[in-house]
C-alpha cells in the first residue's frame, strides 16, 4: 500500500482549459472517479459545482467551484419549506388551511397534483408534495401564501448570500420573467443541510419538520442512486442510513443538495452541474458524475 497523495483542492471555471485538481479528506477515498468525470463534463464545456464536508468535524472532503453561484432549479424549494415550517410552528400559517388549485396558474408539463382529483388540499399536505415531488402547483402555492418577500428574508436571515428564489414555476419562461427560479452555491447549499440535520436552522422543531418532509423526496436517481434506497420508504433504512435530499431540473440543469450518513461517518453535500442538453448522451454523462459522487460518498460513509 502506498502513501495517500496529498489533498488538492478540485477547481474548473467555464469552458477553462486548466485541470481540475482533487481535494478529499486525509485517510479517505480521494473521490477520483467524481473528480474524473466532472473533468470530463468540464472540458466538454459543462459548468460544474461541488462541496462535501464531514459532518463530523466540518473537514471539506471535496470542493469545487462552490462559490460560484449557478441556476438550481427545484433545488430552492428548501428555502421556502424552511419558510413554511417556521410559519407553521409560529402560527401564522395554518397547515390545515385548504387551498384550491386553480388559486395559482396552472403548471403543465410536470408534477403530480394535476393528476390527483382533488381540486383542494391543506398547506400542509402542499409541503409534503412539494418536498416529496416537487410539484410545480404546490410549490408555486406555497410561494403564493407566505409571500416572496418573506421568502427572501429568510434567506439572508440564514447567512446565505448568493442563494435566492427568483421566480415560480413556469411553463413558459418568457423575457420579461426570472431567466431561473433559483439559483445558489454548492457550499450554502450543502451548508444549509448540515444546519438542518443538526437542528440549527430556525430551531430544533424547523429542522425536524424540513428534514423530515425532505426524507420523503422520491427522486433518488442521481447522488442516491448508489444508496439502494426505496424511493417510497427510505426514512427508515435498516441499514441505519440517514439519508435527506432534494434535487433540481431544469433543461440543461441537474442540481442535488443532501446529508448522508452511515456507520463511518456523515456527510453534506451539493452538486450542480450545467450542460447542453443536445442529446440524451449529453443528458447521462451528467447523471453519471451524480452517481459517481454517490458511489463515493457511501464508500466515504461506509
Amino acid at each position: 500500500m502506498g502513501t495517500p497523495p496529498e489533498p488538492a483542492m478540485l477547481r474548473r471555471s467555464l469552458r477553462s482549459t486548466r485541470r481540475l485538481p482533487r481535494r478529499a479528506a486525509i485517510g479517505r477515498r480521494t473521490f477520483t472517479s467524481t473528480t474524473r468525470a466532472l473533468e470530463q463534463l468540464a472540458d466538454a464545456g459543462a459548468q460544474v459545482s461541488v462541496y462535501v464536508t464531514d459532518l463530523d468535524n466540518d473537514t471539506e472532503v471535496l470542493t469545487g467551484d462552490d462559490h460560484v453561484t449557478m441556476p438550481i432549479a427545484g433545488l430552492g424549494v428548501v428555502p421556502l419549506l424552511i419558510e413554511v415550517a417556521a410559519g407553521f410552528e409560529a402560527g401564522t400559517l395554518d397547515p390545515l388551511e385548504i387551498v384550491e388549485r386553480s388559486s395559482t396558474e396552472a403548471v403543465t408539463t410536470s408534477g403530480m397534483w394535476r393528476h390527483l382529483w382533488a381540486p383542494a388540499l391543506p398547506l400542509g399536505d402542499l409541503a409534503v408534495l412539494a418536498a416529496s415531488t416537487g410539484d410545480p402547483i404546490a410549490v408555486n402555492i406555497l410561494l403564493q401564501r407566505v409571500g416572496h418577500h418573506r421568502v427572501l428574508r429568510r434567506i439572508e436571515s440564514l447567512g446565505l448570500r448568493r442563494t435566492a428564489v427568483l421566480d415560480r414555476f413556469r411553463d413558459v419562461r418568457g423575457p420579461d420573467d426570472a431567466p431561473h427560479v433559483a439559483v445558489g452555491t454548492t457550499r450554502e447549499l450543502a451548508g444549509l443541510f448540515s444546519a438542518l440535520v443538526n437542528s440549527k436552522v430556525v430551531d430544533a422543531a424547523v429542522s425536524s419538520q424540513v428534514s423530515e418532509w425532505l426524507s420523503l423526496n422520491h427522486d433518488l436517481t442521481l447522488v442516491a442512486a448508489s444508496t439502494g434506497l426505496d424511493p417510497f420508504a427510505h426514512d427508515h433504512d435498516p441499514h441505519g442510513l440517514l439519508f435527506i435530499n432534494k434535487t433540481g431540473r431544469d433543461r440543461g440543469v441537474r442540481a442535488e443538495a443532501g446529508v448522508l450518513a452511515g456507520p463511518r461517518a456523515g456527510v453534506a453535500y451539493a452538486m450542480i452541474v450545467c450542460f447542453d442538453d443536445l442529446s440524451i448522451a449529453h443528458r447521462l454523462r451528467a447523471h453519471d458524475a451524480f452517481r459517481l459522487l454517490g458511489l463515493e460518498l457511501m464508500e466515504y460513509a461506509h
